[in-house]
């Protein structure tokens, strides 16, 4: 599993790539490997819990993000693999 960070770079960018960048977070839902996305606080930026997906593929996903893409974000993928999980969440050890 994993968290990929996505951190403001050039906010102000933002606007012009926004509908690219939902129809990446739609896809993401789509094909089953995104979990969970959401804000990092204070307005800082995203997140997102991906799960069911190499990283390597994960990585060439995150490179077509167009946040990604044209500087609007920089991205981290961290790599978690769960020791204890409750067990609402124990696909996540799969």
């Amino acid at each position: 599993m994993f968290i990929v960070t996505l951190k403001f770079a050039d906010k102000s960018k933002a606007p012009q790539h926004m509908e690219g960048h939902n129809a990446w977070i739609k896809r993401g839902f789509d094909d089953g490997v995104f979990q969970l996305v959401g804000s990092l606080q204070p307005n800082a930026g995203g997140a997102i819990l991906v799960h069911g997906i190499a990283r390597e593929d994960l990585e060439i996903r995150v490179k077509e993000d167009p946040f990604v893409a044209e500087g609007v974000v920089s991205a981290d993928i961290l790599e978690i693999s769960p020791g204890r999980v409750d067990e609402r969440l124990s696909f996540l050890k799969a």
